[in-house]
């Protein structure tokens, strides 16, 4: 199974087309349970997303693969080896966990500064010691890539990915990666729910984009898929994907998920796309109007 857990919901009101806010404690743990049953077997977190750790702990996660993500590390930071540790074990007593398998970092660009050979070392400290599997970085544009990998080893990347969002594909880096052994994890499928939006429920900001959205109903129309089959089949259908990351609202969310998965795009109909980076990155919403 391809897909992931993501957990950002699970201690936050996280996402643009979010309506129930932060899941509480038994819906987080209904879609755990409905997960492993299933046969998923990974969840995604990070220190920063709010109580989202400590939720997987009251859940119990222990059969599960667990990958979190490290903040940026402080600049007035002393010992960086030291900091890395005592927050990876601050992370596995919050999950009630012993190991991880992976630990990402969240600013990858800081391996590219000063101290980057220094994070480095402390991330592969933490990997001999056996508190993590895997060690990774979480990126927001394939463009990072080329001198993180052309400097470290990395096990894991995480990155954007959508029928909207092609630029892993286009850039060359989703065949790279696979040439390099590079497990790639994608998230943002359906652009925080975005995808998924009618006209009425889509905020205004966004109708700058009003081309690509008369497009992307005119498919789906057409071609007679619903927005979750459509985008989930797209990302499914790239085979050089180990890990799809999803997070959900709702066990009923999960359930529908879950039913598209067995599902293919076979419409002969073009799928409309968009090479916007403002459309494609959520960083820069805020600033719309």
């Amino acid at each position: 199974m391809k897909l992931a857990i993501g957990t950002a919901q699970f201690g936050l009101s996280y996402g643009v087309a979010n309506q129930n806010g932060q899941v509480d404690l038994e819906a987080g743990r209904k879609i755990i349970r409905m997960a492993a049953a299933k046969g998923i077997d990974t969840i995604d977190t990070a220190i920063a997303y709010g109580e989202s750790e400590q939720r997987l702990g009251e859940i119990g996660v222990g059969d599960f693969k667990i990958i979190t993500k490290l903040p940026a590390i402080p600049a007035e930071c002393v010992d960086i080896s030291a900091w890395v540790s005592q927050n990876l074990t601050a992370s596995l007593k919050r999950m009630n966990l012993s190991k991880l398998d992976g630990v990402l970092l969240h600013q990858p660009s800081q391996l590219l500064e000063k101290r980057g050979q220094e994070i480095y070392d402390a991330l592969l400290q933490v990997q001999s010691a056996g508190l993590v599997n895997k060690i990774g970085v979480s990126i927001y544009e394939p463009k990072e890539l080329a001198d993180l990998m052309s400097r470290f080893s990395i096990d894991i990347v995480q990155a954007p990915f959508s029928i909207l969002d092609q630029r892993l594909r286009t850039s060359g880096w989703l065949d790279k990666l696979a040439q390099l052994n590079v497990e790639l994890h994608v998230r943002s499928i359906f652009l925080q729910g975005l995808l998924l939006m009618n006209k009425t429920n889509r905020p205004q900001k966004f109708d700058r984009w009003n081309t690509f959205w008369i497009q992307w109903h005119t498919y789906l129309m057409t071609s007679g898929y619903s927005a979750l089959r459509a985008c989930l089949a797209f990302v499914l259908s790239e085979k050089k994907i180990h890990r799809i990351v999803v997070g959900f609202e709702s066990l009923t969310q999960l359930e529908e998920c879950l039913r598209a998965t067995n599902e293919d795009l076979t419409s002969s109909v073009p799928i409309p796309t968009c090479d916007d980076v403002e459309l494609a990155d959520p960083r820069g919403w805020s600033a719309l109007v």
